[in-house]
Formats: C-alpha cells, sequence, structure tokens
C-alpha cells in the first residue's frame, strides 16, 4: 500500500528503470500528483485516503510501468511512416483527380471536382485536424520519445506542402487548372496555415503527452 507522495514517486521510479527518459516521466507524474493532492486535500484529512485516490486515478506505479512497457512495443517508425503516407497520399489524390476532372468527361469527377472546390475552407479545416492528430498521437502514444519522432515525421510529410507551395508560387502549375482555388487570398491563407503547422503540431503533442499520463 502506497502510504506517501515519496513513496509513489521512488516505486514509480523504480518500476521505471527501465525506461530511457525514467526521470522526465517521473516529473510528469510528480506534477499530476501534487495536483490530486492538492485538490484532494480540501476533501480528505487523512493522508492514507488521500494516496488511495491518487491511485485510483492515476494507477498504480506498477501499473503505469506496464503502460509504458506496452506503448515501448508500438513501433516509432510505423506509425511516423504512416502519417507520412497519409499525407503523401492526400496530395496525390488530389492531383489525379484534377487530372482526371481536366482530361476526361466523367460525370463523378466532375461533380466531386465542384462539390470539393465549393468548401476549400472546410478542406483547410480538415486538413488541419490531420496535423493535430499527428501531434496528438506523437504524445500519447510515444511521450517524451516522441519529440524527435514528430520533428522527423513532420519534416518529411512536410514535403509535399512545400513542393506544391513553390510550384504554385513560381506559376509552374497550369492555373486554370486549378483556377477555383487558386485565388490570392486562399493562396494567403495556404501559405500561412503551413507555416502554423509546426506550432500547431506541438500543442496537440503536449496535449496528447498530457493525456497518456
Amino acid at each position: 500500500m502506497i502510504r506517501s507522495k515519496e513513496a509513489f514517486l521512488r516505486k514509480l521510479e523504480q518500476e521505471l528503470s527501465f525506461h530511457p527518459d525514467c526521470r522526465e516521466i517521473v516529473a510528469e507524474y510528480q506534477s499530476h500528483l501534487e495536483e490530486i493532492i492538492h485538490e484532494r486535500t480540501f476533501e480528505m484529512k487523512d493522508e492514507q485516503q488521500i494516496m488511495s485516490s491518487v491511485v485510483e486515478r492515476l494507477g498504480s506505479p506498477e501499473e503505469i510501468a506496464s503502460m509504458w512497457k506496452e506503448e515501448a512495443k508500438v513501433h516509432p517508425e510505423k506509425t511516423s511512416w504512416m502519417f507520412v503516407i497519409i499525407n503523401i497520399t492526400l496530395f496525390l489524390g488530389g492531383g489525379l483527380l484534377t487530372f482526371i476532372y481536366h482530361a476526361f468527361e466523367w460525370t463523378w469527377a466532375d461533380a466531386l471536382w465542384l462539390y470539393l472546390t465549393d468548401i476549400p475552407f472546410l478542406i483547410i479545416l480538415l486538413y488541419i485536424g490531420f496535423w493535430v492528430f499527428l501531434g496528438y498521437e506523437m504524445g500519447k502514444e510515444f511521450g517524451y520519445q516522441g519529440k524527435h519522432l514528430l520533428k522527423k515525421t513532420f519534416t518529411l510529410a512536410l514535403v509535399p506542402n512545400l513542393v506544391l507551395m513553390a510550384l504554385t508560387v513560381l506559376r509552374m502549375i497550369p492555373y486554370h487548372w486549378f483556377s477555383p482555388l487558386l485565388n490570392t487570398p486562399f493562396i494567403v491563407t495556404c501559405i500561412v496555415l503551413t507555416a502554423l503547422l509546426y506550432p500547431i503540431c506541438w500543442m496537440a503533442y503536449y496535449w496528447g503527452r498530457r493525456a497518456s499520463v
């Protein structure tokens, strides 16, 4: 039975000794532990009751360590490449649809093209959601290890964005193909949002890391 905050943290550090980020993880849990103790102090006076409440909310040190062991089994490279491939697929899919729309007179392609070009800002919001999910998953699944993975994944996944942006700004793509979208406000919005993707990812990462605790 855990009888004090110090005993909880000592046991947690012992159980997490296998993890390279043991100290950082324990420090994170110490912060949460102190928050819970502060909340419960107004409701409970007995330290044993407070610690029981802590264990009920956070889990025992053994349970927490078990969770981190399971997390370590998730292959980070596979997760990273999954997001990279998804982003590339989105761009290739958009490019293929554009080509089909202009090269063939297919009813379904016309209908889909007209629908999508009517909701550009909704598409942008959904796309931002993809990057939020990327950062959140890196934080939730890999914790502190996710920092380096997020940087790598973000850099690789952003390549299609930068290539398309460069081609657009340099007018190296047929503008008339994208005429419903390539207006000045939309281009400026895309450039600004691309610049904001990195901080958005990091905020989502910290959100995910906090949710994993």
